[in-house]
């Protein structure tokens, strides 16, 4: 029998992000997928600036950015233009076309350098959890120990199914399709005869052609053919144009639902596994990163034995409700579309013409405003912005403190020490230009602040390193 310490059932971004930030960790894990290769096609194309801050904590995002098309506002439906993203709480200001397909290449890059395994064409079929561990049974009839188990395997999740975690919420009412193909029409949103509308958007070599189904299929997970999508995009224009040579064709509806809990004893899920959603502002793989990046070291202290009571909780506490507004805010999207010249409609719209409604709709769409502590000084709960630092002589910025995936106390009054604090805690003395009002900050692995003050008093601090780090010395 295999053992690991975790196990990872999907390589897709989450899967394999919560894999590296364990492996950073020193936490010995595998990940099985049940796909022998990679896919040959790409499920999206855009990186959200949330997810770009999030990845810049661990040094990632630059060379994405550098690769990648970078768009200054964020994806929205049914609103009557773009939600600018200058202005909002963001270190990166703008969208970044990029296509998943790579997001997924670096990460399994980093994934393997920390040494991951990797099992690809390894089916998760079931699994037994008992006091200690979890047993998982391959398609091969291999078993894995572990002593934990994530499930990062998509909305139909044999992990979740297989845990009895409930996934309530709501069934579609009506189903699209998704071909990437190569024809003749024009980019763009083009509407037929009646009314109907056909999405065409522009890809590497082809385009990606998106209509509604005019009827829900009888089997949603029936295999769409090229004849299905021709016959709709047929329908909507009202005249043929050739479809040929698909890439990659698709369905997908507006279904909603939440895993009723994010944890299960030693199972956790992340993902699709724990949330499905429309595809309204084009959020399905940042929110999936958004969650591997709060469980990550979370569990891996957990399983290094030197998490607090309770810190693997708050990985449900805080994506739990996270996943709640996702889900809210994609439908609201999804009815503005629908309501047409409604009331609803008409009052989203001129909010987003405000400056300030703009701003806030752009932050709560893209997720800039997670905060995980709900009062007490605007950065408290919030990720810390990556300001400009000079630490010894050198200059730095805020996001690289954190790329070895540790919790910082970040003194920015170097005239005071906090070396009593250091049993596990980075203490890094600093001056900034930006943080006048800051005099220090402690810095959960991810980036979100647990603690700060704006004076030279520690009130809170032991509290605070004991809920999010655990047992360190107390000064005398």
């Amino acid at each position: 029998m295999l053992e690991t310490e975790v196990l990872v059932a999907g390589a897709g971004p989450a899967g394999l992000l919560v894999a590296a930030e364990l492996a950073l960790a020193g936490v010995r894990t595998t990940i099985v997928e049940r796909h022998a290769e990679r896919p040959p096609y790409c499920r999206g194309f855009n990186l959200n600036a949330r997810s770009l801050d999030l990845l810049a904590r661990r040094g990632l995002a630059e060379g994405l950015v550098a690769e990648g098309h970078q768009v200054p506002h964020a994806p929205a439906t049914g609103l009557p233009g773009p939600l600018l993203l200058a202005g909002t709480s963001t270190d990166h200001p703008f969208s970044l076309g990029i296509p998943q397909t790579r997001v997924e290449e670096v990460l399994e890059a980093r994934a393997l350098e920390l040494g991951v395994s990797i099992r690809r064409g390894h089916e998760l079929r079931s699994f037994t959890q008992d006091d200690s561990g979890v047993t998982a049974t391959i398609h091969n009839g291999q078993q894995i120990r572990a002593r934990y188990l994530v499930g990062c395997d998509g909305g139909r999740s044999t992990v979740r199914k297989q845990a009895g975690i409930g996934f309530p919420g709501v069934d579609a009412r009506w189903f699209a399709l998704l071909g990437d193909v190569e024809c003749e029409l024009p980019y763009g949103v083009s509407a037929g005869p009646d009314g109907r509308t056909l999405f065409v958007i522009p890809r590497p070599g082809y385009v990606r052609v998106v209509v509604r189904e005019d009827d829900p299929p009888a089997d949603k997970y029936e295999p769409v053919t090229l004849e299905r999508l021709q016959a709709q995009v047929d329908a909507v224009l009202g005249r043929h144009v050739e479809l040929r040579a698909p890439h990659w064709l698709t369905r997908f509806g507006d279904a909603a639902r939440l895993a009723e809990r994010y944890r299960d004893g030693r199972v956790l899920l992340a993902g699709d596994a724990a949330h499905i959603h429309p595809p309204a502002g084009a959020i399905g793989v940042n929110v999936a990163l958004d969650d591997a990046f709060n469980l990550g070291w979370k569990l891996a202290a957990t399983v290094r034995g030197t998490a607090p009571d309770g810190l693997l909780d708050t990985y449900h506490a805080e994506r739990h409700a996270a996943g709640e507004r996702i889900l809210a805010n994609t439908r609201a999207q999804v009815a503005i579309e629908e309501a047409g010249d409604e009331p609803l409609a008409d009052l989203m719209r001129r909010v987003a013409t405000h400056p300030d409604g703009n701003r806030a709709l752009a932050e709560i769409i893209t997720g800039l405003d997670a905060r995980y502590e709900p009062d007490g000084h605007p950065w408290l709960g919030r990720l810390a912005p990556d300001v400009p630092l000079t630490v010894a002589g050198r200059e730095t910025h805020l996001a690289a403190l954190l790329h070895a995936g540790r919790p910082v106390l970040l003194d920015l009054t170097p005239s005071r020490s906090f070396d009593a604090w250091s049993a596990g805690v980075e203490v890094v003395s600093a001056t900034s230009p930006s943080t006048s009002d800051i005099g220090a900050v402690l810095l959960r692995p991810d980036g979100h602040v647990a603690w700060v003050t704006t004076g030279t008093d520690d009130d809170g601090l032991a509290a605070a390193l004991h809920r999010w780090v655990g047992d360190v010395p107390v000064p005398v």
